[in-house]
């Protein structure tokens, strides 16, 4: 592992992450206790009645935990009202108000919900995109500053048995950690660290951290190096941590996303509370998140007994460097496309129709691959084909007792580096009748491992429906950032701060940009996070005021107060000026 920083006690078999027990309201996390599932209404916080009712839905729906913005301290104020109306229905899920811009209106909040969610990018700090340089004199003077302001929240949570919740985004970290640190995960972390100390000088533990971003493998190194940095502070540094990632999308899209970020940490041990972020009614999050949780107990395997030494650097991603290798009349391995597989009866089911499948068509078969599949704990079979003269394609073997994860991780760490890896969802592929259940375990195993920088090709065998599992292949691809061959959506779940219907929206941005492949448009419902997180975009649509819209070229405002009804139409416009735009082919046949 990089260095001296550990992030997991053991890549290769499954343990815990051991953090400290924090309380808010009825519910604890952390210490042993089971991952919290959390949410975020979308009603206007000044509308008791919505509010009211939309936290009841989630409750019953199964979430533990519901969050409600409180832009200002006019809206901090009617929480008083919401959570008497939750508590006088008989409802004791506890509250918690998302505070990003406005001290006061966290110290209002403090008084009425058990949680304040406070960002350290925009909480008493800046953020104008300004460039300068920091002496280490300024910048102390800075933090003093942001002492002034975040300590006495500190305290008055402490007084009232509240809980905070420090959470970074990518999206929005402040010109002062950007000029230091950049946009990276160590500036994620630097920037919550700070604020995590004021907490610990007041002689306040009650906080959890989260590492936040729309890039699943941002999101994912921000919390590995976060984990790794508590350790290096010390033992009573094990603060539960919130997952999440932010800005996931809709549909199908948005649940790949999710499980990939939350996936991929839990597998490791990591996670005490998450939230999966979809640009759909709260209520549709939860049984995403709790499904998610369930994975849990796929993780562990038989006992991986070897001392290895992982391949890949878990702190910064970089793929594995293979050779390429032609397989099927396809180049594989290197830096050539993540190539889709699949069985010789999915290929025979689909073969009438593979011209006319589009973006979703299967490369090669794998019974005609000559891939050698192997148990990664056989050293005399990894000897032989590390021996070879030239490059194997090779796999492990199906019916192990591994986890797949691990399993493939140990296959990584012990073949020469030359030879690509095939990677599967399921080292059991009976198929199972849930579909969902399937897109979990296939967005987490195979995600998981492209994040860590392994793979030359995929094959989703969970799925038996030859269509489905053909789209979900290119759909793990896609999120994971190794194949882009559609338009790239950054969706923030709607909250109440959106000035515009997301779900709406969304949809129709899609449908009148959906063909644009290797386009990344982000569709945000207020400023909070959208410059920031738009910095991976090309296009962003951004709610400036009530209908009215500005958009976006990278993070640069470049159109202003567009009525809402023109908004669509004058974002293809400004992918025409930037030679973005090709029009839209004739529909493939639906698979």
């Amino acid at each position: 592992m990089s260095g001296e920083l550990r992030y997991c006690e053991d890549l290769f078999n499954y343990s815990r992450r051991e953090s400290r027990e924090v309380t808010v309201g009825n519910v604890k996390m952390g210490a042993g206790h089971p991952v919290v599932v959390q949410s975020m209404i979308t009603s206007d916080t000044r509308d008791t009645e919505a509010c009211v009712a939309e936290v009841l839905q989630l409750a019953e729906a199964g979430c533990q935990i519901v969050r409600i913005t409180a832009q200002t301290r006019k809206y901090a104020e009617n929480l008083e009202n919401i959570r008497d109306g939750v508590r006088a229905a008989g409802c004791e899920v506890p509250l918690v108000a998302d505070i990003h811009f406005k001290p006061d209106a966290a110290f209002e909040a403090a008084k009425w919900v058990e949680k304040v969610r406070v960002n350290p990018g925009n909480y008493a700090d800046k953020k104008k995109f300004e460039i300068r340089e920091y002496t280490d004199e300024q910048y102390e003077e800075e933090l003093g500053r942001i002492r002034e302001e975040f300590a006495p929240l500190v305290q008055l949570c402490q007084e009232l048995g509240r809980a905070i919740r420090i959470g970074t985004n990518h999206g929005s970290l402040s010109d002062r950690i950007m000029n230091r640190y950049g946009d990276t995960p160590l500036g994620m972390v630097e920037s919550a660290l700070e604020f995590a100390r004021i907490a610990r000088d007041e002689g306040f533990h009650n906080f959890v951290f989260s590492m936040k971003a729309s890039n699943p493998k941002v999101m994912i190194e921000a919390y590995r190096l976060l984990v790794a940095r508590l350790a290096e502070e010390g033992p009573d540094w094990n603060y539960p941590l919130h997952l999440g990632v932010t800005e996931a999308g809709d549909g199908e899209d948005g649940r790949i996303k999710s499980a990939i970020g939350i996936g991929s940490l839990l597998a490791d041990g990591i996670g005490d509370t998450i939230r999966v972020s979809l640009t759909e009614d709260a209520v549709y999050e939860i049984p995403v998140a709790r499904s998610l949780v369930k994975t849990i107990d796929q993780f562990s395997g038989a006992k991986v007994e070897e001392q290895v030494m992982p391949s890949w650097n878990p702190f910064e991603y970089e793929r594995r460097h293979s050779e390429v290798m032609e397989v099927g009349g396809h180049a594989l391995g290197g830096t050539e496309l993540a190539r889709v597989f699949t069985s010789q009866g999915k290929w025979d089911a689909v073969s009438h129709k593979i011209e006319q499948m589009g973006d979703f068509k299967p490369e090669i078969v794998l019974e005609d691959s000559g891939v050698i599949a192997l148990d990664p704990r056989d050293t005399a079979a990894i000897s032989e084909v590390n021996e070879s003269s030239t490059a194997k394609l090779v796999t492990v073997a199906d019916g192990l007792n591994l986890a797949a994860i691990a399993a493939f991780r140990l296959l990584a760490s012990k073949l020469d580096t030359r030879h690509p890896i095939l990677l599967k969802d399921t080292l059991h592929p009976e198929g199972v009748q849930d579909f969902q259940q399937n897109l979990l375990q296939s967005s987490i195993t195979i995600g998981s491992l492209i994040c860590d920088g392994i793979g030359d090709a995929i094959i989703v065998q969970s799925e038996e429906a030859p269509g489905q599992s053909l789209r979900l292949s290119y759909n793990v691809l896609q999120a994971a950032g190794a194949r882009i061959f559609k338009t790239d959506y950054v969706a923030c779940p709607s909250c109440g701060r959106t000035l515009f219907n997301l779900q709406d929206t969304t949809q129709k941005i899609r449908e009148a940009t959906g063909h644009l492949k290797g386009v990344r448009i982000a569709v945000m419902g207020c400023i909070v996070n959208g410059p920031g997180e738009m910095a991976d975009a090309d296009f962003g649509y951004v709610g400036g005021a009530p209908g009215k819209i500005n958009l976006y070229v990278g993070k640069q405002a470049v159109k202003f107060n567009i009525p809402e009804g023109e908004a669509v139409e004058r974002l293809q416009d400004l992918i025409r000026e930037h030679g973005r735009w090709v029009e839209a082919p004739e529909q493939a046949v639906e698979v």
